[in-house]
């Protein structure tokens, strides 16, 4: 059993307990008081804090003052390092690299949110779900993927990705292969950048372009990247199972999300908004709420079967509402689980459809694929059943107003 296989390997957080040297953090932010924060749990004590030498300014955190890795070699020769943050960029993994190169190197993954761990806990918790997951796979090289990124989280270990790591572009051209008449729904938009790297797959040419994005200076960003845009509909919203007022952090960039306090944000179900029209290839980013995103689409699944691109990686328990919801109804999808390079290390990009469903879980992409096409690794299919309605109706009074030419840019802020 996988989960008998997990909880034979070296637990991270004891790892870093018993390391006999001192522990460093390396990055700082949101990620690192996560870190700090499992470390009180664990009764693990930090000695220092480092970030990239670029970024080091003289500045604090938490009561240590961030330095150089030669500042703290000069001080602790060697010394075990617990990674912090993720990046995408390659320099920045490079220099990853090269510190796992000199001192031993953990990553302890800690969640996007809420404060549930991968630890001998959570495997105990969630066995029958991680279990039933690992069966739904049709193949060995899957069941390897699947099996590499679940020790990754266990272990801490760096070099358990490397065997599964495959180019962002291999997705995109042999999994979605988008075409040039694509209707493209965008969840969680940010400035624009996903619609460019749309385009970017479509040498430029598509149908139409929908997009949410809830918050408000970034909804203008969007608004002002779209400009000379034809057939783009924009909408400051957040997506979600229905259509309801729900409270946001209104954190700026692209971590806008449901919390316990902040700014009143007006939400949707995507049926509501798209009212039957045929969405092609739908990617999002929703911070957390990928679930409920995905209940307020049924009927778009089940109409236009679209290609899915979901971020699903932010909470370690959506394993259970994944996996154990996989309705009989979906069987015979193969899903595909791909772990792309140069993307964070806790956090991939997922590609797939419904008969191919993407769903982006840390540091590996799912991708549901039809039998016909020849692609690689298989994990969960999802439960979609919720009544939305398809009518747009009276959704949000007439706080909707049309911005710009509406042959262009229509844009709602409601």
């Amino acid at each position: 059993m996988i989960t008998d296989y997990l909880k034979s390997l070296p637990d991270v957080w004891q790892s870093l307990k018993s390391s006999g040297k001192p522990v460093v953090l390396y990055g700082m932010g949101d990620g690192a008081d996560k870190v700090l924060s499992a470390f009180e749990k664990f009764s693990i004590n930090a000695s220092a804090v480092m970030a990239s030498d670029e970024f080091v300014r003289g500045q604090s955190f938490h009561g240590f003052r961030v330095k150089k890795l030669s500042e703290l070699e000069a001080e602790h020769g060697d010394f075990t390092v617990a990674l912090c943050f993720a990046s995408q960029l390659p320099d920045v993994m490079q220099t990853i690299k090269n510190v796992a190169d000199r001192h031993k190197t953990l990553v302890p993954s800690v969640p996007v949110f809420g404060d549930i761990l991968f630890d001998g806990e959570f495997i105990d918790s969630f066995s029958d779900e991680i279990e039933q997951a690992y069966r739904l796979l049709t193949d060995e090289q899957s069941r390897r993927v699947y099996k590499n990124v679940l020790a990754f989280y266990r272990t801490g270990e760096l070099n358990l990705l490397d065997e599964i790591t495959t180019d962002k572009s291999e997705a995109f051209n042999d999994i979605l292969k988008l075409g040039k008449n694509e209707v493209y729904v965008d969840l969680g938009a940010y400035n624009g950048d996903t619609i460019d790297e749309f385009l970017i797959f479509t040498d430029g040419s598509y149908r139409k372009i929908v997009a949410f994005e809830p918050n408000g200076k970034n909804f203008e960003k969007l608004k002002a990247h779209c400009a000379d845009m034809e057939n783009v509909e924009l909408w400051q919203l957040g997506a979600y199972s229905r259509n309801t007022v729900l409270t946001f952090n209104n954190k700026a960039g692209r971590n806008s999300a449901i919390a316990e306090s902040g700014v009143q944000t007006q939400v949707a179900a995507v049926d509501t908004i798209l009212c039957g029209t045929a969405a092609g290839y739908i990617k999002a980013d929703v911070e957390g709420a990928d679930y409920h995103t995905l209940l307020g689409m049924k009927n778009t699944l089940k109409s236009f079967k679209p290609k899915l691109n979901f971020s699903a990686y932010h909470r370690f328990e959506d394993i259970k509402s994944i996996s154990a919801t996989t309705p009989t109804s979906l069987r015979g999808i193969l899903i595909y689980i791909v772990y792309n390079k140069p993307h964070a290390l806790r956090r991939a990009v997922i590609f797939c459809f419904y008969y191919i469903l993407i769903i982006e879980v840390s540091v590996f992409s799912v991708c549901f694929i039809e039998h016909s096409v020849d692609v690689r690794h298989i994990l969960v299919v999802i439960k979609i059943i919720v009544n939305i309605p398809r009518r747009r109706s009276a959704l949000f009074g007439s706080a909707g107003s049309s911005v710009g030419s509406a042959r262009r840019v229509s844009a709602r802020a409601v």
